[in-house]
């Protein structure tokens, strides 16, 4: 069963950057819309960002202008580039297909924003 590798993840302070990256199966990464979802401690999983297979973006109005979604196809990779993180940022980021297909949730990776 095909699961897809996050990494990147971390504690920082708020205005600081991270950059998270998944690594994908060059099938799946050849044929599907990839996205960026997190959860955080007390809520529901949230589309973050996504990207197609073309490079078009699309992106949840609480980061706009702050994260950048990107896909390397020489490394069949996927970026969640975040700046200027928010507390509100705190979350378990998950990469998959968009829209997601459960058999690909990974383990994710933790991002903590505090001061």
């Amino acid at each position: 069963q095909v699961r897809l590798v996050e990494s990147g993840g971390g504690l920082v302070h708020p205005g600081e950057s991270l950059r998270l990256s998944c690594e994908v199966p060059e099938n799946v990464f050849n044929i599907y819309h990839m996205a960026w979802y997190r959860q955080p401690s007390v809520g529901q999983r949230e589309l973050v960002a996504d990207i197609s297979t073309t490079g078009v973006t699309d992106y949840v109005e609480s980061v706009k202008g702050r994260f950048t979604i990107s896909r390397d196809v020489t490394k069949n990779t996927v970026y969640l580039q975040m700046s200027n993180l928010r507390p509100d940022d705190t979350a378990v980021y998950y990469c998959n297909v968009f829209p997601a297909l459960r058999h690909y949730w990974g383990q994710g990776t933790q991002v903590t924003v505090s001061s």
